[in-house]
């Protein structure tokens, strides 16, 4: 969905600061926890890694509606297209926050909230630098950006992976590697 530019930037704010706050009431209400704490918060950004992956690969490419305006995003890259930040807060209550609150403590349920909400940011933050900056070879914004831009330029069936080509790789949607095999099934045969 098009977005202001408050719109589209308020989430730089917004998820910080959220994630802070988690953080910060979890370690101060319950200080003899913070390795758990510190643990759950790690295994959110992982976490957030495969719902990034499973999101992109199976929502933005194929529940209609939703692909639509991703399709947008794939026909102008440099429009503020996103998630509005009320809505993508709400999923995140409704579907991370709220379901870990039932089912664990609040130092499991801060850790891994604020760790996928870092985890969110860090995407989000990712998919901006690979769209309106411009990055310097070599560096780990020219190989997201490279990665990115074989999802977007040359297949949209890999790489859907943006903050980590991880799950590519354990899914068998990398496109390097594709590349590379059928390759080497050319040489050969």
């Amino acid at each position: 969905m098009r977005l202001s530019k408050v719109g589209y930037y308020s989430e730089y704010v917004v998820y910080p600061v959220l994630s802070a706050g988690l953080l910060a009431t979890a370690a101060w209400r319950y200080p003899g926890r913070a390795g758990i704490l510190a643990a759950t918060f790690i295994g959110g950004v992982a976490l957030w890694t495969l719902v990034e992956y499973l999101l992109h690969r199976f929502i933005l490419h194929h529940v209609p509606y939703i692909k639509e305006m991703h399709d947008a995003h794939h026909h102008d890259q440099a429009a503020l297209i996103g998630t509005p930040v009320w809505l993508s807060l709400l999923i995140f209550v409704a579907f991370v926050f709220a379901p870990l609150w039932l089912l664990t403590d609040p130092v499991i349920t801060a850790g891994v909230s604020a760790g996928m909400v870092i985890g969110y940011f860090l995407y989000g933050a990712a998919h901006h630098i690979i769209h309106h900056w411009d990055v310097k070879a070599g560096g780990l914004g020219y190989k997201l950006k490279h990665r990115h831009g074989l999802h977007h330029h040359y297949s949209e069936n890999g790489n859907f992976g943006v903050t980590t080509g991880f799950w590519d790789v354990v899914f068998g949607t990398d496109i390097q590697r594709r590349l590379r095999a059928e390759k080497a099934q050319a040489k050969r045969g």
